[in-house]
């Protein structure tokens, strides 16, 4: 894997987002981006924003994730934020924003190692969105969970295999010897 070409996309691990299913996984988080910053690679955050009269409001009255406080980046990873290599506000469950493709296209990165909350939605659609982009998605699968529960993040990692490939799915240990040059580089 290559430190330069592989980010590490953080994806909306926030305040709001952490309940008993996904606390558990904090710290896997912790230890990927402290392993990905001293590997000299690039690490990214998103954060959701569920805006009044979005879809998730008008379709499912899902009206979550408003307030700063749930906004927040979890206090396990906040004080990442000022070394990060940016932050992508989004509202929407993908990184694939306009502004978050056009950061990854302008940055290089040929190859995005996935993690966060949740598995079944914004993690999942941001890898099915990297493979249609031409991206190579790497999901960490213990580095990930659903607020749902166990049973939808195991279901989301079923799909991801189904459509991106098993060897797409990996774990924390895999993906940190590979960034920091253990044979067997991701391609």
């Amino acid at each position: 894997m290559e430190p330069r070409s592989t980010a590490l996309l953080v994806i909306d691990v926030q305040q709001g987002f952490v309940n008993r299913h996904s606390r558990g996984v904090l710290p896997a988080i912790a230890r990927l981006v402290e392993g990905w910053r001293a590997a000299g690679a690039p690490v990214v955050f998103t954060l959701f924003h569920n805006a009044p009269g979005s879809p998730y409001e008008t379709i499912t009255g899902w009206t979550r994730l408003r307030s700063p406080e749930e906004q927040a980046l979890a206090a396990e990873l906040a004080p990442f934020a000022d070394t990060a290599a940016a932050i992508i506000d989004k509202d929407q469950a993908s990184v694939f924003t306009p502004a978050g493709a056009q950061l990854i296209r302008d940055a290089g990165w040929t190859d995005l190692v996935l993690c966060g909350i949740d598995t079944d939605a914004c993690v999942y659609d941001s890898a099915r969105d990297a493979y249609h982009h031409g991206f190579r998605p790497w999901i960490v699968t213990d580095a990930c969970a659903s607020t749902g529960g166990p049973q939808y993040h195991d279901a989301a990692l079923l799909m991801a295999a189904r459509n991106i490939g098993t060897d797409h799915l990996l774990t924390s240990d895999v993906v940190l010897s590979r960034i920091h040059g253990a044979p067997g580089a991701l391609s």
